[in-house]
């Protein structure tokens, strides 16, 4: 067996004794398909107000100005998908990935401990870990990979698992096996683009972002524009819409992370309680959710825009 496919099998084992749902590989390098979608996606404004995305253009194409020498991208995939639901059908809802501890810690608590793990079996390689929170195309990696393909909502999706999971890399100066992509398996289906309230996605793989629930009800730091009074779904806290009614998601399977698991208080809490939530209890709460991004004054923005709708 050559020295890489040793190295890869290792990682991969690695990754799955770490919890990881899946990991594949892929040969660092400049995103060549990528590049004038995402030139053009900015020009249209279709970020909205996340004008970061417009910073770093070079390094979000290609990793290797990233992490000097990269050879190779890992990608991780964390499984999301929660057991128990809202029991009150009327309250407030939030999108299911912030229902545990906040995923950023999640991901690079694992990731740092494979990197570790790297150091200690094959020795001194140069990497990074990222999840979400610095230039890189978490989905065109993952693509690459191997772990799945784009749906037309522009999340990735998998065969055997839908789409409710975390997207997590090590870009590393390590030459490994790289894996071979999937087929796309959306064929006709328009289900994500049919139910999407506020028609955020404009045709297959384009979104825009600034019409998106999960923008608004997260990323927007200004009020809510009117435009979208009575379209939001009693989403409070991003939106699972276009999971939901999409096929390939009959076959998710809960998580067995500890750290992903809701507090029963927040998942029994009604639409009366949630519209009076204290900042005590928001603090209490979401502690240590991603929930914790929109902060308090964010949330109660959100919630008295849902509460509009219903008066």
């Amino acid at each position: 067996m050559k020295l890489k496919e040793k190295h890869t099998r290792l990682i991969k084992e690695e990754a799955l004794r770490l919890g990881f749902m899946a990991c594949g590989v892929a040969e660092a390098g400049f995103l060549e398909k990528e590049a004038p979608r995402l030139e053009e996606w900015l020009k249209r404004d279709y970020h909205g107000q996340m004008k970061w995305m417009e910073n770093h253009f070079d390094k979000r194409l290609d990793p290797r100005k990233l992490v000097e020498g990269a050879k190779s991208v890992v990608s991780v995939l964390l499984n999301y998908y929660p057991e128990k639901k809202q029991q009150d059908p009327e309250a407030p809802k939030l999108a299911r990935y912030a229902y545990g501890e906040d995923y950023h810690f999640v991901i690079k608590r694992k990731l740092k401990a494979l990197m570790d793990f790297i150091h200690q079996e094959i020795g001194e390689v140069s990497g990074r870990a990222f999840v979400d929170s610095a230039p890189v195309m978490d989905r065109a990696w993952a693509e690459r990979a191997g772990l799945g393909w784009t749906g037309k909502h522009t999340l990735l999706l998998t065969k055997g698992t839908g789409s409710y999971y975390f997207i997590g890399e090590l870009i590393l100066d390590l030459e490994l096996q790289a894996d071979v992509p999937v087929a796309d398996h959306c064929g006709e289906c328009t289900r994500c683009i049919d139910a999407c309230p506020t028609d955020a996605i404009l045709q297959p793989n384009l979104l825009d972002s600034s019409k998106c629930i999960s923008y608004l009800t997260i990323e927007l730091k200004e009020e809510i524009p009117k435009s979208f009074q009575g379209q939001m779904e009693n989403w409070a806290f991003g939106c699972d819409i276009c999971q939901e009614v999409c096929p390939w998601n009959r076959f998710a399977k809960p998580n067995t992370h500890a750290e992903l698991q809701p507090k029963p208080e927040m998942l029994e809490m009604n639409r009366e309680e949630w519209m009076e939530i204290t900042e005590e209890v928001f603090q209490r709460l979401f502690k240590k959710s991603a929930v914790k991004r929109t902060k308090y004054s964010g949330l109660k923005r959100n919630l008295q825009f849902l509460d509009r709708k219903s008066n």
